[in-house]
């Protein structure tokens, strides 16, 4: 199972934001699309994914591709499954997640506690780290990227913590929804010898 944080800095924490403004509530057009990329292909969602959001790392919304019904592939739908999510955040006690439908859940978690519940390595993707060019790809691994802002040091620090290998996806800086596509391809060509 594939697991792609994504640490969001701004993104509202309640469930009072616009779906007419993805943009202005704190970048959820940029998580909506980095959801969809992380679990949708051609007619059918990824089974073997799942997606942490981590926000203002007070919650985090969990997407699970085994379970998950409903999901599309416009912004607004999924800002919407987010929003969603937030409106069970009082029924979110302690760190035990609420299943908001199946495959979509909310837990009164940040970043630290998000890692300590993923499996795999950790690979922490970012622009100076070293090329997946020259790196095996891993089973099972934890994706972990930030929204439109660099890692803050607390964050840097708990992924030194776990761990974490910095890893590059090539020359030019991409969006986070263009990450985790490149990361996709990365690692779905293990094996393949030619294209």
């Amino acid at each position: 199972m594939r697991t792609v944080v994504v640490v969001a800095h701004e993104a509202p924490t309640t469930p009072e934001f616009s779906l007419d403004d993805l943009p202005g509530a704190g970048r959820m057009d940029l998580l909506a699309r980095s959801v969809t990329a992380a679990l949708l292909r051609s007619h059918d969602i990824r089974r073997d994914v799942r997606v942490a959001l981590v926000l203002g790392d007070s919650y985090t919304v969990g997407f699970d591709g085994s379970e998950l019904r409903g999901l599309h592939p416009d912004e607004r739908s999924t800002a919407a499954l987010v929003r969603t999510a937030l409106e069970e955040r009082e029924a979110a006690i302690g760190h035990v997640p609420v299943e908001v439908s199946p495959g979509l859940s909310l837990v009164r978690t940040g970043l630290a506690d998000t890692l300590v519940n993923t499996s795999g390595p950790v690979y922490q993707l970012h622009e100076d780290g070293q090329p997946v060019a020259d790196c095996d790809p891993p089973e099972n691994p934890t994706l972990v990227l930030s929204d439109h802002q660099s890692f803050r040091t607390a964050e840097t620090t708990l992924l030194d913590d776990a761990d974490a290998r910095q890893v590059s996806l090539g020359p030019e800086v991409l969006h986070a929804d263009q990450a985790i596509t490149v990361a996709h391809n990365w690692l779905d060509t293990v094996g393949f010898s030619e294209y």
